[in-house]
């Protein structure tokens, strides 16, 4: 089966949270070719408007489609990055509302956290972003459980990770998830990434 996964991109976006998991999810892709068996995921990058958005730092990320895309998507990926304007963005907090029943998983990087908490898509299930924001979420959503010294929570149908480099773990683990350990642990290994496996809460 290949899962269909969509990336949001948006200006100041942090460039390893959308184009970590990115590479994961290609490699992944690779390494199953190699083997023989078909791609397991295909990637969309997927932006609030056609134009390239502009990452923290300058990068210029071009998207394939936007959020006017009717499409559905297995996977909804959210990085972080400076997110306030996309929070605020009610065309954004819509889409990933009307994704979110179809969806297999809705899934944060970062600070990517706080836009499905202003879209209403978390619950008091726990969840985790960046350590240097952790009180702010728990300031700005009361509700929410929010953990620390986690590198991704998995709940199934909703995953948040901590900051930047751990939407590497979590994507690693949706690999192993639907693909298997095995496959998980050869795309660490093609990336030269140091990847246990070990799953967290």
């Amino acid at each position: 089966m290949t899962r269909s996964i969509a990336i949001l991109l948006f200006d100041d976006v942090e460039v390893l949270d959308a184009c970590g998991p990115f590479e994961v999810f290609s490699v992944a892709n690779r390494v199953a070719e190699r083997a023989g068996s078909a791609a397991p995921f295909e990637v969309t990058l997927v932006g609030i408007d056609d134009r390239a958005a502009v990452a923290r730092g300058g990068m210029r990320i071009g998207v394939d489609t936007t959020i006017d895309d009717p499409r559905p998507y297995d996977l909804v990926l959210v990085p972080g990055g400076v997110v306030d304007a996309v929070e605020a963005n009610g065309s954004v907090l819509q889409w990933l509302q009307g994704l979110r029943p179809t969806a297999e998983l809705v899934a944060s990087v970062c600070t990517g956290a706080f836009v499905l908490a202003a879209a209403g898509l978390l619950d008091g299930r726990p969840v985790t972003t960046h350590w240097e924001d952790l009180e702010l979420l728990r300031e700005r959503w009361p509700a929410l459980v929010v953990h620390e010294g986690v590198r991704y929570i998995d709940h199934g149908d909703l995953a948040t990770s901590a900051g930047i480099s751990a939407g590497l773990d979590l994507a690693l683990h949706l690999v192993a998830r639907w693909s298997g350990a095995d496959h998980a642990l050869a795309t660490a290994g093609q990336m030269d990434y140091d990847w246990s496996g070990a799953e967290h809460p």
